[in-house]
Parts: structure tokens; sequence; C-alpha cells
């Protein structure tokens, strides 16, 4: 709790203004050693201070006040008189048992005489004190003395003055913005009690619009102030010391300017308005990078001594850092107020915690021009940063964007250079706020307030998470509209709708539902009574690639007839409280007609504990008698909370859902019932027998590579099998004994796809020698349109088609048995490589250096954009085009080269993917831009390093976290890869031998 201390002085009038000075003087170093006393503070801290006051502000000679000092601290200003002392004692004795020993001790023998009430005042409010009280009393003294009138210089007059001193400790609301006085900077010594913040403090300091700046106190004397800044110098450097990510790059300065915006690079000379950014002529011209709150000319307005706040006008300026290892009561506060006002006010920001933060504010600032009373005519606003050195979250009411160096802007719209600006106080609504307006701006801007509809406008939607499961069950928040309670949402996923939840103004919610889809589907949101105007492409992830939500701690759910399967799982995934319950159930998949079912089986656990860990008892569903679900042979696992509403005040669970697992462990009792104690033989031989009328697919998959080598290279064919990659996942459970294998980048013309496995030895395993081969599949797990009919739904169909059947046939029976021989030899055999061709390669790198694909070398320094590969025949259509730009000047001025610094490649009707060299300065987290369409992607998640689009998969290598090498697969089997060195970008295409 922040206090402010009142010193009231009642002296003797004096008719000298001499007198006067020195009598307010004395009363406030009196004031100053009393409350320095009851603190404890040390004296020669105390004497060092006020010396520094006596010379600096008074000009008088210090001497004699330090003398004074030393002569109360050693009387220890006992004040004499029975009847004082025997009314302070009764008093003392009430003092609460928590208060401070050495302030319970001042107040018993330094106290005057004062009312009963003050007292009783006091000893309320002792326990309450905390260590900025010493501070504000320095901070007060520094004020009392800078508003005294009369500076004479003249002797300390020796003539007795009796001095009466009244302490009044008022204890006001902690708020910083009711103090103008800047707090101390130093952090807690050793030994010091940290701070902990209250649930009801930070509620209160959230309460506030404004971040807390000050114009008085701090080094200088002038808080936040910056006094450079003026109309003769409007803009001034400032170091960060860290590094703010902005836009891709990232910033240890910037330059603050009155004129609404923070700079990080070089303007132009004169700005053309409307402004337009990025630069058009750049590098001709400067392009700046800057965050634009309101970026125009102004200048410093004037206040009236009637305004309420009576702080100067002008620009302020302040930084923290350190918050996350701060203890002090201001880094503290500062730490959770930001963390919970961006947590709660962008979506996708929930693990978020600021490490720095910077509060520029620009108060009572007028347009530039116009006649004196226009100084009357003001703007207030402030500009909020907060940052991790990863993301950036800015907080503040005007704003525009630009990356700088010709790259990339963004334009807040529709209030941008457009008269609704007017409206910008009223609306936003972050954090209930009329008037504040959030984004993260590290990479990208994504808008965390919502905005005004414009009916047929499309408007870009932000919601988070940007993926999820193709099972279902993904929370998703969403920002765009302004919402009201009680209005009715609808999300369109694909083409499934569900109804959503508002939450506040600026969010609501709706919960991802079971979609037969992959990749990037379309998400719109539709609320009240208009329609889909808001529009994103959200990812759905196929179950086998998906996050791991449910995890299986041994390999028992893989047996016939295991004894006990242990699961976990984050309980924090579900609900932050623990002790909430949860369902468990089991859920399956089959496709006996043309249209594919999910089902659900049975109840596991109703109302476990949300521990994050729990072991199932097959042999408590051996009793079961699931007559409608018996035929399912693989399925899921889910959790959910078994009643919401309790604990979230929602209607609503997000759901956790396992890989797909076998259900012998729940059916085999019911199977051995049904079938026999060969039920895994019958029900192999039924599979068999369906499988055989099926249409063969083997001739349409490409054919495996002889060595590893080779499958390797072949980029435009086969990837990292997600199931025995040697570079993430050596465990290769299905093919024990291989050290790395492939798959078909993308589904045939039948959605079947193939696999190729090697051995330590790099040579291909073959089925015909064990059951651990390389095997064919007769669905992808990518799938193929339309994903919502049978044998073609991403994950499910490949489980059902090819992996049941492993199980049924080989690891539920003996490898030599009639059924896994056949399925081996007949229905999944391992093709022969004999006759597999290696793809042509044509690269190009360096300054540029180009090898052909008939191995022709040669050097071409020419600056524009050309094509690189093209072929354009009855059955294939394929170009590659290059962007070569001049290499920047170096030490010895022009360089006379170009180099590669972007690729774009089409297949056929495929998406168009293009990959750009990022910036060197804008290298630190991602080396390339990659682009779908002129959509920019990302692959920094498990999940997302392998994205499908119309006829093309894009991945970036597992052991790749920089996104410096990019693999673009077309279904044609041409590949190009592209990678990034040292600033550099090169090129590798591969063509099948049917393009030559």
């Amino acid at each position: 709790m922040n206090q402010h201390i009142i010193f009231y002085n009642r002296t003797k009038r004096i008719a000298t203004s001499n007198s006067q000075t020195k009598q307010t003087t004395r009363s406030v170093l009196n004031a100053a050693i009393l409350w320095c006393s009851c603190r404890g503070k040390g004296q020669l801290d105390l004497e060092v201070t006020v010396e520094h006051l006596i010379s600096s502000r008074l000009k008088l000679k210090p001497s004699r006040y330090i003398t004074r000092i030393r002569h109360r601290w050693t009387s220890n200003l006992r004040l004499r008189g029975a009847l004082w002392e025997k009314h302070a004692t009764t008093h003392c004795n009430k003092l609460n048992a928590t208060c401070d020993q050495e302030l319970q001790q001042v107040q018993c023998n330094m106290l005057p005489s004062i009312a009963t009430s003050s007292i009783q005042h006091v000893t309320k409010n002792c326990n309450k004190f905390n260590e900025t009280c010493y501070q504000e009393a320095l901070q007060q003294v520094q004020y009392n003395i800078s508003n005294i009138r009369t500076l004479t210089t003249v002797p300390f007059l020796t003539t007795s003055i009796t001095v009466v001193i009244v302490i009044v400790i008022v204890i006001v609301s902690p708020d910083c913005l009711k103090t103008r006085y800047a707090p101390s900077t130093q952090r807690l010594k050793q030994g010091d009690t940290p701070y902990v913040i209250t649930t009801a403090r930070l509620e209160q300091i959230r309460k506030e619009f404004l971040y807390c700046y000050f114009d008085q106190g701090g080094d200088d004397g002038n808080g936040d102030y910056q006094i450079d800044i003026h109309s003769s110098m409007p803009q001034i450097h400032k170091n960060f010391n860290f590094q703010l990510p902005f836009y891709g790059f990232r910033f240890n300065y910037t330059r603050l300017s009155m004129n609404g915006f923070l700079e990080f690079s070089d303007p132009p000379e004169h700005y053309t308005y409307p402004l337009s950014f990025p630069v058009k002529d750049w590098p001709k011209k400067n392009d700046p990078s800057f965050i634009g709150i309101f970026f125009s000319k102004t200048r410093i307005g004037k206040i009236r001594p009637t305004d309420v706040d009576q702080r100067r006008p002008g620009v302020y300026y302040r930084v923290e850092r350190d918050l996350m290892t701060r203890t002090d009561q201001f880094g503290v506060e500062m730490r959770e107020r930001l963390m919970w006002d961006i947590r709660q006010g962008v979506v996708g920001a929930d693990t978020f915690i600021p490490k720095h933060s910077v509060v520029v504010t620009w108060k009572n600032m007028s347009f530039a021009g116009g006649i004196d009373n226009s100084l009357y005519t003001t703007n207030t606003f402030q500009l909020v940063l907060a940052t991790d050195e990863v993301y950036t979250y800015a907080i503040f009411n005007y704003v525009g964007f630009n990356a700088g160096n010709g790259t990339q802007s963004h334009e807040y719209k529709p209030y941008s250079q457009d008269s609704v600006i007017r409206d910008l106080t009223g609306r936003g609504w972050a954090n209930n706020f009329p008037g504040r307006h959030i984004f993260r701006i590290d990479e990208k801007i994504m808008l965390g307030t919502c905005n005004k509809d414009l009916a047929g406008t499309n408007l870009p939607l932000v919601f988070a998470p940007e993926s999820g499961n193709m099972m279902g069950g993904t929370i998703v928040n969403i920002t765009g509209p302004c919402f009201e309670k009680g209005m009715k949402i609808t999300c369109r996923f694909d083409t499934v709708d569900v109804t959503g939840t508002v939450i506040d103004t600026n969010r609501a919610i709706c919960v991802q539902p079971f979609v037969m889809a992959e990749g990037y589907i379309m998400f719109e949101v539709s609320y009240g009574e208009t329609r889909y105007n808001w529009k994103g492409k959200y990812f759905i992830e196929t179950p086998a690639t998906a996050i791991e939500r449910i995890r299986f701690e041994t390999r028992d759910v893989h047996e016939r007839s295991p004894a006990e399967i242990k699961i976990s799982w984050n309980a924090q995934n579900l609900t932050t409280n623990l002790n909430a319950p949860i369902t468990i159930s089991l859920w399956g998949y089959k496709e006996t007609t043309i249209r594919p079912e999910r089902l659900y089986i049975d109840v596991i656990e109703r109302s476990a504990s949300n521990t994050g860990s729990y072991v199932i008892s097959p042999a408590n569903y051996r009793t079961r008698n699931n007559l409608a679900t018996r035929d399912l042979q693989f399925g899921f696992i889910m959790i959910n909370l078994t009643n919401p509403v309790n604990y979230e005040g929602l209607t609503i669970s997000p759901e956790l859902w396992s890989r797909p697992i076998p259900l012998g462990w729940y059916f085999n009792a019911q199977w051995e019932r049904q079938y026999g104690s060969l039920w895994s033989q019958t029900l192999c031989n039924n599979w068999l027998t369906n499988d055989r009328y099926l249409k063969n697919f083997a001739a349409d998959v490409p054919q495996c590579p002889c060595i590893l080598d080779h499958a390797l290279n072949d980029k435009g064919r086969f990837m990292p099998d997600y199931d025995c990659d040697k570079d993430i996942n050596r465990d290769c459970f299905y093919h024990r004994g291989a050290m790395h294998c492939v798959r078909s980048g993308a589904p045939s013309m039948q959605g079947s796809g193939q696999q190729c496995c090697y051995d330590k030895n790099s040579y291909l395993m073959l089925t015909y020698d064990q059951q651990w081969g390389s095997r064919p599949h007769r669905s992808h797990n990518l799938g193929y349109l339309p994903w919502n009919e049978a044998n073609k739904v991403p994950t499910l169909s490949h489980w059902f088609h090819d992996m049941v059947p492993y199980y049924l046939c080989c690891m539920w029976q003996e490898e030599q048995a009639v059924g896994c021989e056949t399925y081996r030899f007949e229905r999944r055999p391992t093709q022969d490589c004999v006759s597999y061709q290696a793809p042509a390669v044509a690269t190009v790198f360096g300054d540029p250096h180009i090898v052909t694909f008939d191995n022709l070398e040669y050097t071409f320094n020419g600056k524009g954009e050309f094509v690189l590969v093209r072929a354009n025949s009855r059955n294939t259509k394929l170009d590659v085009q290059g962007r070569f730009e001049q290499l920047p000047n170096n030490f010895y001025g022009e360089v006379l080269a170009t180099q590669l610094t972007a690729i774009a490649a089409k297949d056929n009707t495929s998406s168009v993917i293009e990959v750009r060299l990022r910036p060197s300065q804008a290298q630190w987290r991602y080396r390339l831009d990659v682009f779908a369409d002129g959509r920019r992607v990302y692959f920094d998640r498990q999940s997302l390093r392998s994205q499908h689009f119309f006829g093309v998969t894009v991945y970036t290598p597992s052991h790749i976290l920089n996104q410096s090498e990019v693999i673009i697969m077309f279904e044609s089997g041409a590949g190009v890869e592209v990678v990034e060195n040292k600033g550099y970008m090169s090129a590798r295409v591969y063509l099948p031998w049917t393009f030559i």
C-alpha cells in the first residue's frame, strides 16, 4: 500500500521573508528527521540527502542543519512532559501487534501531543506501511523546498524559534496517477521482503485507463517528463538496452518524436499526403520503420488552472526493465497489470509474461499552427509497449505501423487518415475501456480489439489458436466484430456451423467441431442479423500429426489384452481448477457406407479428478455388450469437463483427443464371445475378403528408392515419415529395425500413398523378408477430396484400411501366420525398387551460379525476375520463377552483382508458393518467408511442419527451427528446395524423368 505524507507546519509568524524561509525550512527538516527516524533509515543517508537539498535548492550552507540533525538524532527527539507521556503510552499499547517495531517505538517516544483521533488514525494504518515511505518522504521534502518562494542567502538566525510539528499520515488511494512523483528505481536489497500483489490490488490498478507517468521526482526532479522535446527539437534518441521485436526486425533503440510516433530508421526528406507505406521509391528514398500512435504535426498545448490533471503538457517516457525478476512493488504491479491486460485483451496471448516495458505519453498535445487559444484544444494519448523479446504487444489509442526498408506496413482502418478518427476514443474496448486498442506487433500486426463491421467488406478475422485437431474440441477465441451480450454468434468451419458464446465486447468463443478436412479451411463468423462478413483461414491438423494431448505412458494399448493402460495429459489444457471433475470416454470410427461415421462407444470414467493422469483397467469392461459398436476396430480416447458451467461459467468444454489406437483392449472379450479364441484370425480373414473387392492401387504410387540417400534426395516425391524420422522420432514402432522412413508427399489420383523404410545399412526393408518392411497404403494420411467420403478422410481412412489390418493380421498373430503372410505378400507388399529412377536436379546459388539439368554451368548477373524452369506438356505444366536483386553496397562502394532473393512456383492448377529471403536484420527468428496464394504461413510448431495446399505440399525439416529450409512438393512429382545460408538463398529443382 502506497502512502502519501502531508507535512503540516504550525509556526510562529515572523514578519520578514527571510525568517519565514528559515522557519519553513526548519519545519521541513524536522519532518524529514522524524519520518526517517521512524522508518529506521541511517543517519548518513539522511545527512547526504538533506545536505544536497539545502546546498542545491536553497543555496544555504548546510553545516548548521547537519549539526542540528546530529543533535536531534542523539537526543532521539524525546519530547518531555508527564501528561504527554501518559497520554501517548495509553495509545501505544493499543498498536497492532504486526506493526513495525521501529515505527512503534518512534510513535511512543516522538509523537507530539495531538488529538486522540489523530493517534488512533496512525494506529489504524500502522500495519499498512511499506518500504516506499522513505522515498515518499524525501520527495515531499524536495517538493516543499522547491515551493519556498524566498530564497535569500543569509546566515542562519540564532534566535530561538518555537516550532511545533504535526505529522498527519493519510493513507490515500494507491493509484500511481494520484501522485506526480516517480517511484524509486532501486531494487530490493538482500533480505528485504519481496512484494506480493493481492487480487484486490490488481483489480484496483487495472481499473485505471492510463498507465503511470510522472512529472516530478527522479534523478533530475522531472520524473518521466522529457524537457528536451519541444518545438525547436521535436525528436530525441532513446536506448532500450533490450531487444524489441517489431515487424520481423529487432531494435534496441528508438527515436521519440513529439509528433506522435516512435521511429527506428531515417524518414524521407518530405512526406506526401495522404501518407502511403511502404515508400514505393525505396531504397532511393528512405522508408522509415515506425510505430505511429497519432502520426501528425503537433505542438505542446496548455492546461487551465481548473484542469483536474495539473501535470505539465508535453511528452513523457518511462522504461521498466527486467520485469520478470522484479520483486519491488512498482515492478511487480507493472508486470502483473501488463500481463493480464494483454492476456485478456489479445487472443492467443494466454502464456505471455512481459520482460520489459516502455510507456510513452503525449499529454495535452495541440495541432501545429493556429492561434494561441488553440493550445487549449488538445489530445492526450499513450503508447505502452510490452515484450518478452520474442513477442511484442502495443497498447494505445490511435495507431499506424510501418516496418520500413520497403518491406510491409499496416494501416489501422477504418480510422487512419479518415474523418472517423474521432471515433477512436469511444471504440476499441480493450479490457472494457473505450478508447483502448491493443495489437500484437512482433512479426505481423494482429488486432486485439473489435472493429466496426461494414457490410460486404469481408474484414479480416483475428482468432487463436489458428489450428486444431480434426477431431474437434479446440476452443477458438475470436476478435473482429464488436459483440454484445446475448448476441447470436455462428462460426462456420468449412461447411460445419456451430453456435458461439460472447465473452465481452472484444471476444467471443466457438468450439471447433469434428471437421472431415485437412490443411487450411474457410473460417467465417456471423453475428446478430449480419451475414458472414468476417473471414479467415483455419488450419485443420490430421489426427496422426496433431499435438498429442493425451499420451500413453507404455505400449500396452497396442496389445490385444493388456492388464492396464496408463494415460496422462496436461490438466491445465482443460481448466485451471484442478479439482474440476472430468469425463473420460471412448470413441470409434468405421466406413460401412459412403458416409464415414464417428461413434460414441462408452464412458471410461465419469467425474474423475483432473490430476493429469489415469490408469485404465480393461478388465472392468469385459462384461460390456456393445451390440451397436462391436464392429469398431480402432478409435480414440477423449477427455472433457463433466460440468463446465460450474468452473468456467460456460456450458461448453474443451476436448482432448488421443492419437488413433486399436480397440482390442476394450472389445477382445466381446469378440471372443462372438468369434471364439481365434477372433483376430477371423477378423483378419474378413478384412482380406473385403480388401480384395477394392481396386488395386499399387501401380499409382511412386516406387521406393533402393537406398536411403536416394530417398532423402528425392525432394519432389518423398518426405520424412512422422512415425519413423531419424531426426526427431527414432521409435519406428511399426517398422522395428528401421533407421528412417519416408512417405509420398501427396496422395495419388486414387488417394493412396507410398512408404519406404531403410535399415541401419541404408537398404530398403522388404515385407518379403519380415513383417516390419515398407508398405504402400490404400489411403494417404492427407486423405483426398472430397474428404467426407469413405476412403478419403484424413488419417481415419488410412487407419481403417491400412493400420487396423496390420494389427489383426500380424501384430495380434504370429509373423508366419497365414493372415500375416497374405497381408505382407499379397495385399500390402513392398514394391521392387529396381525400376526406380532418381530425379534430375538443377540449381542456382551464390551471386548467382547456375547448373542446369544437363550439368551445364554458368554465371548470370541479371537483375529482375526470370523464369528458371518451365514445363508445358499435355499432362503437366510447371513454372518456377526467381527474383534477382543487386547486392547491397559494401566498404568499397557499389557491388555489381546480384543474388537470388525470391522463388515462386506453381504446378498445373496448384496453389502458388512463394519463398522470400528476409532482410538480414529480420532473420533473428525466421530466415525465410513463405507465402501460399499470397498468404504468409509459418512452420514454427510441430503440427505445422508439413502443410498441404491445393495440389502442393510444403514442409520444413523437423530439425530446422529457424525456417531456413523449405521444400515444395507438387503432385506431379516435381520438387523445389529453397535454402538460406549466411544471408544467401539457393534453390534446387527436382524433376522426375517424365518431365525430361
